[in-house]
């Protein structure tokens, strides 16, 4: 169980970490940004898992609706690595006027575990912009790995305890919060297999494809394809309910791990101290971007849900997620 203790010790220091309250919005204009006119010039997404990750699509879908919108140029940037730290690192350190956008999944919220080592405060330094989707990912294993079912994979892990791997993205991301709380809901014991700090997303899925890691959670968008060639199970879909883009899938609850429920939600983050009435122009034009009929049919073909919050209600929901991992760790044996 020293795998089990190491993780509850992580995320007991996650949900220790401060709210999102810390990071400030101001009406001092510093920068063209916080006159009526933005945006004034080309604007950046920038992203942290790489071309074809969850991230990145929703990115490059959102881009031609808000640059439809302000007469400006929206570009993406991916900036993968360092466990899906390089990107938040970079927009942290950003001016705060509104041009730099950091769009990023549930992993913002949880990353503050490592908040010691990071440049960067993953909640202070940021100001929680605006909601994008909720989907559900993938519980997935390799070919090689040899089971087809969560009973199959629970019955492999308890068989070897603490020598099946599972893969993440990095510590304290959603992909390895969902797979931490999957190994304590089933009281299995596997050692966690970090990404390079060069790896994007669909270096770490290819781990379980090839066999080095036997199991992960993964955006359902990127398994597909394998899914389709034979190079991957799909086991359990993360959330209460099955997805539309597999809907013969069962759901991790389906499949007897009772009450689990782990959806995946995507976010827009701006440096703190970005002046209040751009923080308020992004949210609504981005709320507006979504509603867009383009962005409907995008949104419905992957199978995600608009979450649709203002901004302070996305800010309190952020606090609300840390939280959700202090609660985890209590209910932890």
């Amino acid at each position: 169980m020293k795998f089990v203790a190491r993780t509850i010790t992580l995320l007991w220091l996650l949900a220790a970490c401060p709210g999102t309250h810390g990071a400030t919005l101001t009406d001092t204009p510093n920068s063209s940004a916080s006159t009526g006119d933005f945006p004034t010039k080309p604007v950046r997404i920038i992203e942290p898992f790489g071309m074809g990750g969850g991230p990145d699509l929703l990115a490059r879908a959102l881009a031609p609706e808000l640059s439809k919108l302000w007469g400006q140029p929206v570009r993406v940037e991916n900036h993968p690595g360092a466990g899906a730290t390089a990107a938040p690192a970079l927009v942290a350190k950003s001016p705060a006027d509104g041009y730099t956008l950091l769009l990023n999944t549930s992993s913002q919220a949880y990353s503050a575990v490592l908040s010691k080592t990071l440049p960067y405060d993953p909640l202070n330094d940021f100001i929680p912009t605006a909601s994008l989707t909720s989907q559900p990912y993938l519980l997935v294993a390799g070919q090689p790995a040899g089971v087809t079912t969560v009973d199959e994979l629970i019955a492999a892990a308890k068989a070897k305890p603490g020598q099946l791997r599972f893969a993440s993205t990095g510590a304290g991301t959603a992909t390895h919060l969902a797979a931490v709380k999957f190994n304590l809901a089933t009281g299995i014991e596997a050692l966690e297999v970090l990404p390079r700090p060069s790896d994007a997303i669909a270096d770490v899925l290819a781990g379980t494809i090839e066999g080095r890691t036997t199991y992960m959670f993964a955006p359902i968008s990127i398994t597909l394809t394998p899914i389709r060639d034979g190079k991957l199970i799909p086991l359990g879909v993360s959330t209460a309910t099955r997805s539309i883009l597999l809907p013969d899938v069962p759901t991790i609850a389906e499949a007897g791990v009772t009450g689990f429920d782990f959806p995946f939600w995507y976010g827009i983050w701006v440096p703190a101290r970005t002046p209040v009435r751009v923080v308020g122009k992004l949210a609504k034009d981005i709320a507006r971007a979504l509603a867009e009929p383009n962005m409907r049919e995008w949104l419905a073909k992957h199978g995600a849900d608009r979450m649709n919050m203002t901004q302070p209600e996305f800010a309190r929901f952020v606090r609300g997620e840390s939280e959700s991992a202090k609660r985890l760790i209590k209910s932890a044996p």
